[in-house]
């Protein structure tokens, strides 16, 4: 006969006055963690005890018991509930509810301690958010929750923005097919469909990384720290119907703007407004667009402004700046760093004598009825007027200096320029689907790489006065010792090497901008007068002459591909980018930290898939090229965008190579041995 199955007996409980309870040693708890006693006290004041107390009765000396009662399991409530009675908020003598453990009994008091703690399992993030929903639907606020249990509002905030989140995901993540990262990456957008569809997408591959989901989930969104958006303001396009995504599990940097189509018309709008404006100060023409080619106002006259001199009261303002400014250098000179007080005075000055410096100029209306304004965005967001260009039909006298042979027609490709996917000069190359192996870059394509180059190279140079002054002596050297034709008196002079074909990309790029501004800095600095020049020159000090001499020799670097029709001019071609290549290196220059990255536009959707795998697998691997071998090129396309975002891939036309370490020797055999025919030979 089977005996039966003995029954448990729970332990007794009880109502116990406080004043004859004590804090057991037997405790486990020694370290402070998560909520405080404090706000465990509130809590309690709030809605009263939730869970009882573990206790076991003290016993004298004889082992009988004293009526006293020592607690192993709840020290925190203990503690709470004596901050209550220490604040007048509860009786001494007030009931607890407590479960008693038997005297003698073979469970140990920490072993009970441990099992309250251990045995506890913390509350799922998909209940919580559950709990805050339902507790929400039934009227209470955000901010009324997050009082409730002692957390920030952002963190009520973030559970409840899973609501965004397809019920499907929701339900995978709940059955661990997904990570709490993950899911908190799908709430940026509230699309369900949207988010379906990039699961299935991910989930096929071993790249399930949030920052994936994410720019998945934004790819047809603009950033807020876009210059478009800078330009317009975050306000006007929320003010006019526009919707924000916003991340509240990640820095988002102000989140991502969700109609691209409505920013644009706001942009071109407010640039008409300006353009307006403009127009009203009297100039025949002006021209708007988001940006411009590079080197647009090459077949351009540019007319001179005078700049507006200033009033007594800013003369008498900027005298007082540059004096404060002085005085708080004098004063600091020897300390190590200025207070932070200090330093953000000193950058405030700094500011108001750049506004004051900074004047305004001002034309001859003779000359404004005949010329124009460009009108566009600057890299940073802000407006970008070019006033004072004379179209050539519109010059009076009839200009005789132009370099013979010089073409100037700009040849700019853009999704955007005739509405068809084509530039101004034909579409851009591009090459079939089933061509798929690594046949040479197109002409055009090098061509436009090489540009980027050649302006990132020439930043560099203007920016490295120690380097194009010896590059500035090697070409003197060349002409004085090698008897290359000698000119009247010194014949060292730059031409301007126009970049006619380009990405659209590089007129807003990083070392356009430094270029842009570099320029406009020297030119607010000279004389007005040509005659006065060479004196002002001679006054310069040596760090500025170097600076200016940098700066002008830039214009003459020439980094370009071209193609080449017969020997004589392949071998030329082949010296010059050999050339270049010395001076990237010397420069170490980085195209990457210049600001180039690969785009379907600018490189990938001109090149071949092999080529489009090979630059996936340098960056990211071959796992990572596996991955989007079988798609369509232009999906592969899009997908190498993301994947080589970030990563610092180039192009080989684009990469510059390390300079070897050489001994000195070396260094004097290589000086002894560079000439032309070794030059050719390299």
């Amino acid at each position: 006969m089977a005996s039966a199955i003995q029954k448990i007996a729970l332990n007794a409980s009880r109502d116990i006055p406080f004043n004859k309870l004590v804090l057991s040693q037997s405790n486990v708890r020694r370290v402070k963690a998560g909520l405080s006693i404090e706000e465990l006290a509130r809590d309690i004041e709030r809605r009263g005890l939730l869970q009882s107390l573990n206790v076991r009765p003290v016993l004298n000396d004889d082992g009988t018991e004293t009526g006293s009662y020592e607690v192993p399991a709840g020290g925190r409530r203990f503690r709470a509930l004596e901050l209550l009675v220490k604040q007048k908020k509860l009786a001494r003598t007030a009931p607890v509810p407590c479960v008693v453990r038997e005297a003698g009994s073979a469970i140990l008091a920490e072993d009970d301690s441990l099992a309250e703690n251990l045995q506890r399992l913390a509350l799922h993030p998909l209940d919580q958010f559950r709990a805050f929903r339902d507790m929400l639907g039934k009227g209470m606020s955000e901010d009324e929750i997050a009082a409730a249990f002692f957390v920030l509002p952002a963190v009520v905030k973030q559970r409840l923005r899973l609501m965004t989140v397809s019920d499907k995901l929701l339900e995978i993540y709940e059955q661990d097919g997904m990570k709490l990262e993950q899911l908190m990456a799908f709430s940026i957008s509230d699309d369900h469909a949207r988010q379906e569809q990039v699961w299935e997408i991910i989930a096929q591959s071993h790249n399930r990384e949030p920052y994936l989901i994410r720019r998945m989930l934004t790819e047809t969104t603009v950033r807020a720290s876009d210059r478009r958006v800078r330009f317009v303001g975050l306000d006007v396009y929320l003010a006019t119907g526009g919707a924000v995504m916003r991340d509240l599990f990640e820095a988002d940097d102000g989140g991502w703007l969700q109609d691209p189509t409505l920013l644009d018309r706001l942009v071109l709008d407010k640039l008409q407004e300006v353009a307006e404006q403009v127009r009203a100060e009297g100039w025949k023409w002006v021209e708007t667009a988001l940006s411009f080619p590079w080197g647009h106002t090459r077949d351009f006259v540019e007319i001179e402004g005078t700049p507006v001199a200033l009033s007594e009261e800013e003369v008498v303002r900027l005298t007082a700046l540059h004096s404060e400014q002085e005085t708080i250098e004098a004063e600091y000179a020897q300390a190590d760093e200025f207070p932070e007080e200090i330093d953000m005075r000193l950058g405030d000055i700094e500011q108001a004598i750049e506004a004051l410096e900074e004047r305004p100029v001002s034309f001859d209306p003779a000359d404004m009825v005949r010329a124009g304004v460009f009108v566009s965005l600057d890299s940073d967001g802000t407006l970008l007027a070019e006033r004072g260009f004379v179209r050539p039909e519109d010059v009076l006298v009839a200009r005789h200096d132009a370099p013979e042979g010089d073409d100037d027609a700009v040849v700019y490709h853009s999704a955007g320029d005739d509405g068809d996917g084509q530039g101004r000069e034909g579409a851009p190359d591009t090459e079939p689907e089933e061509e798929d192996g690594l046949k040479p870059l197109s002409d055009r394509l090098l061509t436009e790489l090489t540009a980027w180059r050649t302006l990132a190279l020439r930043d560099a140079f203007a920016a490295n006065p120690h380097i194009a002054l010896t590059e500035l002596l090697h070409t003197l050297v060349r002409d004085v010792y090698w008897q290359v034709s000698g000119a009247d008196c010194l014949e060292a002079y730059v031409r301007e090497i126009s970049l006619p074909v380009h990405s659209p990309d590089m007129p807003g790029s990083l070392p356009a901008h430094a270029l842009r501004q570099r320029n406009e800095g020297w030119k607010h600095d000279l004389p007005e007068d040509e005659d006065a020049l060479w004196q002002w020159l001679d006054g310069l000090d040596d760090t500025s002459r170097l600076a200016l001499l940098a700066h002008c020799l830039s214009f003459g670097i020439n980094a370009l591909h071209e193609s080449s029709h017969g020997p004589s001019l392949a071998r030329s071609v082949r010296e010059r980018l050999a050339r270049a290549d010395r001076l990237a290196t010397a420069l170490t220059l980085d195209l990457a930290e210049a600001g180039w990255q690969a785009t379907v536009e600018n490189y990938l959707g001109r090149v071949t898939k092999a080529r489009i795998l090979e630059a996936v697998r340098e960056a990211r691997g071959d796992e990572a090229a596996d991955r989007i071998a079988h798609l369509k090129k232009a999906d592969m396309a899009q997908a190498a965008e993301r994947l080589l975002e970030g990563t610092g891939w180039l192009p080989e036309a684009l990469r510059t190579a390390h300079a070897p370490e050489r001994t000195e020797r070396e260094e004097g055999a290589a000086r002894m041995t560079d000439s032309p025919d070794a030059v050719a030979a390299e």
